[in-house]
């Protein structure tokens, strides 16, 4: 990088501490995205998103690709929680270990990081936390662009 003789250059850089994380779903025959974004990402969290997804879908039985994630765990109190008080409406189907692909929420997480965060340097959180809204209220506002995205195609 050039800079005049005598002065020193600053480059920015996000602040490490400061972390936010994405838990999301997507309903591969609607198009439409649940995501919370919260300061961690443990199992508590993620009992939010299936408590989420229960509210959200009050009737009917909800299938969730459930990949290997360290905070999906068998013997998880929270979540076995959340899935007796559904009392048999909220299926997990667990996903072969290492293939993301076979995940929907992956393949827009993927369009997330390309479309919002790839090679960008938010100056706050806040501000990332508002793009981050701002794209999954697009991806809610057009579902066929995001059955699109996540290979969903009408039948």
């Amino acid at each position: 990088m050039w800079s005049p003789i005598g002065r020193q250059v600053t480059i920015p850089t996000p602040a490490q501490p400061t972390r936010r994380y994405g838990l999301g779903a997507v309903d591969w025959h609607s198009g439409e995205a649940v995501v919370l974004t919260r300061r961690r990402k443990r199992r508590r969290e993620v009992a939010e998103l299936l408590e989420a997804l229960l509210a959200r879908h009050p009737r009917g039985t909800i299938y969730v690709a459930w990949d290997n994630a360290s905070t999906h765990e068998d013997e998880d109190e929270e979540v076995e929680a959340v899935l007796r008080g559904a009392a048999g409406r909220l299926v997990l189907l667990y996903l072969p270990t290492y293939s993301p692909w076979l995940n929907p929420i992956e393949m827009l997480w993927r369009h997330f990081r390309r479309e919002v965060t790839h090679c960008e340097l938010f100056g706050s959180i806040d501000a990332l936390l508002a793009a981050t809204q701002e794209f999954f209220d697009r991806c809610n506002r057009a579902p066929q662009r995001t059955r699109s995205i996540i290979g969903a195609h009408p039948a």
